[in-house]
């Protein structure tokens, strides 16, 4: 399954129905939707989707080749390949759902409880930080596409 924004967005699903049913945070529900793309975009800055590894790839491929001798389609080169494959190699291959982890898991969970208490779009926020941390990491490390 290729990753995309649309996976950051199922997390962001997943994670805002996991908060809500675990008592954690209180919303309007007219804001879930602002809510969910909110969460998608913080979600952006800590992982990284195939998407994000694929132009990063051809990016580097571009500054080596150079433009102008570039083939039609880069993807299928094997330079392209080895770049890809290094790319994800620093990720450590950690991934949760296909979605490559660029912070670790715990920075991860840390952004994302400050995401929680500083949006607008969340009218309270229940636990100390450490429930938080610790309801957000479980909850992160459960996340699957294809099941939510």
């Amino acid at each position: 399954m290729r990753t995309n924004f649309d996976t950051l967005k199922a997390l962001a699903l997943y994670s805002v129905n996991s908060l809500k049913q675990g008592g954690v945070i209180e919303f309007d529900i007219a804001d879930r939707e602002a809510l969910i793309d909110a969460m998608a975009t913080e979600y952006g800055v800590c992982f990284a989707t195939d998407e994000d590894i694929r132009d990063q790839a051809i990016e580097e491929v571009e500054d080596k080749m150079g433009l102008d001798s570039l083939t039609e389609d880069i993807t299928e080169s094997e330079m392209f390949n080895h770049a890809r494959k290094e790319i994800i190699k620093s990720f450590s291959g950690e991934n949760i759902g296909g979605l490559y982890l660029v912070e670790s898991l715990h920075q991860i969970a840390n952004r994302m409880a400050e995401f929680l208490l500083n949006c607008e779009l969340i009218e309270d926020v229940f636990g100390s930080d450490e429930d938080i941390h610790s309801f957000l990491v479980q909850s992160i490390r459960q996340f699957n596409p294809k099941r939510n």
